[in-house]
């Protein structure tokens, strides 16, 4: 036999080597057991997270509903984004923008337990407290909000995070065995597989009824608030709205409804969770420069006192040109000059010494209102009703703020429940110091309701219809121009008031083909909408509105 082959063969047959296919058996059993108890430990990491918020919840029904977790990080986030990326998120995400946040938050939530659950697996004590940091981060972001009530508000985070830490520690102890090595091999030894299983469902139990008696106990303050609205009954106007004009609504399919259902009417603000306030226990404080004497207010105080009712188009200074932030309403209310002529406030204009009003609402929000926009005549009002019912919860009930003519962040204060004369100088609100304008009248502007961007109408006559708006100031005109050519009178609807939109329509001779249809206003003071494109930061977007259409 040749020696080559006596050399292959005589170490298989010596003995010293283990037979392959076991070594495979065994490699492969250690490799899945590494994989469940992986994949074991990271699920150990979402049931502690879990576990922290739905305690979290729980205790915050002690404290406030606004102090969980979620609502105060995602309120902490709010406040810290940068105007332009608020903006950002407002123009694609509308309404829905604090659902994406919640989401978002919920998210990264899971990621990170994901991962600490991981990191626990080999350094069980460092996962935990990374589970009791976040905890540390959401008390932070508690006790930072506008509304805080002190460090009370940090405890449920706190206790959350190390329920969840504790947790974790106990389910990662079930995974955790000793190894024993066997020559160069290295085995597992057997894990808690049966108290693992009864731990974690233990906890997941747990957590969920936990998370249940929370949202039960902070949905009572809802429940309240509800019952209260409910129960009230507005008295009927001292002053009423003058009736509106008959032809102020055109009968044109597609336009908006010249008054808006409260149920579609825009809703923009920063509240996470909308404030649910019990009418009952409500106050409003009036003080500051200037005020002679402080003046504290209830909800009953105010639908005692005489009330004006009155037709007013508002509109947010998020609203890009031809956008949907703008809507009409009946608002009854009372009359703002007349309490601060009660508490003895002067306008600027008359030698008083405060220029800026500061409203705050019941979430910490804070708006800078110029006193002599309330003062001059105008229909500014702390409003109790919105087309004839008292506003609903996310419009600000009880009480908020309505200035005819200056944008939204401003003047509208919603669930206000302090008034503070300061000035310009003094004091910087919310939205100032995020590097918007102190003073924002509302601009000229008219957008296209119909026909849709990229509609296809046929040939023919094709009615062109939108609104247009100048608060305050009230509109004259409305043009259109086709393509690049002239530009045309449209037919005007009845005007409401100076601060109400106005419809306007225009009877087009459609040709086949793409066009590109824009119009432009005119107010009453003889201002023609600016051609100029803004965006919305600082003072409100400007610009025509255009959309492009093809016709069939």
């Amino acid at each position: 036999m040749p020696a080559g082959a006596v050399g292959v063969r005589g170490p298989m047959s010596s003995g010293t080597n283990p037979p392959a296919p076991r070594l495979r058996m065994t490699t492969v059993r250690i490799t899945r057991t590494a994989l469940t108890r992986g994949a074991l430990a990271a699920l150990s990491g979402l049931l502690a997270g879990f576990a922290s918020l739905t305690f979290a919840e729980l205790v915050s029904a002690a404290v406030r509903p606004e102090a969980s977790p979620v609502t105060a990080v995602g309120g902490a986030a709010i406040d810290r984004t940068p105007a332009a990326v608020k903006d950002w998120a407002i123009r694609n995400f509308g309404e829905d923008d604090k659902l994406v946040l919640q989401a978002g938050i919920l998210l990264t939530l899971a990621l990170f337990a994901l991962a600490v659950g991981l990191l626990a697996r080999r350094h069980r004590r460092t996962g935990a407290a990374a589970v009791l940091l976040f905890g540390v981060v959401g008390t932070a972001a508690a006790v930072s909000r506008p509304d805080s009530t002190g460090l009370v508000d940090g405890l449920p985070s706190l206790l959350g995070a190390v329920v969840g830490a504790v947790l974790l520690y106990v389910l990662i102890g079930r995974l955790t065995a000793p190894h024993r090595i066997a020559g160069e091999q290295e085995h597992e030894a057997g894990w808690d597989r049966r108290g693992f299983l009864i731990a974690a469902t233990a906890a997941a139990a747990a957590s969920t009824a936990a998370g249940a008696v929370g949202r039960a106990l902070n949905g009572r303050s809802a429940q309240d608030a509800v019952a209260s609205r409910e129960a009230v009954r507005l008295p009927a106007p001292d002053s009423p709205a003058k009736p509106l004009p008959a032809g102020a609504q055109l009968r044109v399919r597609g336009i908006s409804p010249f008054t808006t259902p409260n149920d579609t009417f825009y809703r923009v603000d920063t509240a996470l969770v909308i404030p649910k306030v019990d009418a009952g226990s409500w106050r409003l404080r009036i003080h500051g420069r200037g005020v002679r004497r402080d003046l504290e207010f209830t909800y009953q105080d105010l639908l005692s006192r005489p009330l004006i009712e009155r037709e007013i188009t508002l509109t947010c200074v998020s609203n890009e040109v031809g956008g949907p932030y703008a809507g009409h309403a009946r608002w009854i209310g009372v009359r703002l000059s007349d309490l601060l002529n009660e508490a003895g406030v002067r306008s600027p204009s008359r030698g008083g010494p405060a220029d800026q009003l500061v409203t705050r609402s019941v979430d910490g929000m804070t708006l800078g209102t110029p006193v002599e926009d309330v003062m001059d005549g105008r229909d500014a009002m702390l409003a109790v009703g919105m087309n004839g019912e008292p506003l609903p919860l996310a419009h600000g009930f009880p009480v908020r703020m309505v200035v005819p003519g200056l944008y939204g962040y401003v003047s509208a204060c919603k669930w206000i429940e302090d008034i503070e004369l300061t000035t310009f100088d003094d004091y910087d609100p919310y939205w100032v110091k995020r590097e918007w304008a102190r003073k924002a009248p509302i601009k000229t502007q008219s957008r296209i309701d119909t026909p849709k961007p990229f509609g296809r109408p046929e040939a023919g006559t094709v009615m062109v219809a939108g609104v247009a708006w100048a608060q305050h100031r009230g509109i004259e005109k409305v043009e259109i121009r086709v393509d690049e050519g002239p530009w045309r009178p449209a037919q005007l609807a009845e005007q409401g008031t100076v601060d109400t939109w106005r419809q306007w329509s225009h009877p087009w001779k459609a040709t086949p083909g793409g066009h590109t249809l824009t119009v432009r206003a005119t107010d009453r003071t003889g201002e023609v909408q600016t051609e100029k494109r803004t965006k919305t930061v600082p003072d409100g977007a400007s610009g025509w509105h255009s959309v492009v259409v093809t016709v069939e």
